[in-house]
């Protein structure tokens, strides 16, 4: 393995050239997640709401219900 400056050339450029890969399939990714937001959008949803039910479905269901009692509790006190 060839070291340049004492660093492991070949591993380095091994490390880069698959966060590279994963950067493009990350993109491609993001791309199709904004055609299905689109096309949700076009069949007359709220993707403001989906992002939403989406942020809430990966939190704990501890979490999830100590934000709505919280929520809940704001909006009482504020008269809502």
């Amino acid at each position: 393995m060839a070291k340049t400056g004492g660093i492991a050339a070949e591993r380095l450029r091994s490390f880069i050239d698959r966060i590279e890969r994963l950067e493009e399939e990350k993109a491609a990714l993001s791309a199709d997640v904004r055609e299905i937001y689109a096309e949700a959008k076009g069949a007359g949803f709220d993707t403001k709401i989906m992002r939403q039910i989406l942020r809430l479905r990966r939190m704990e269901a501890a979490a999830r219900r100590e934000q709505e009692e919280l929520l809940s509790l704001y909006k009482g006190a504020l008269g809502m």
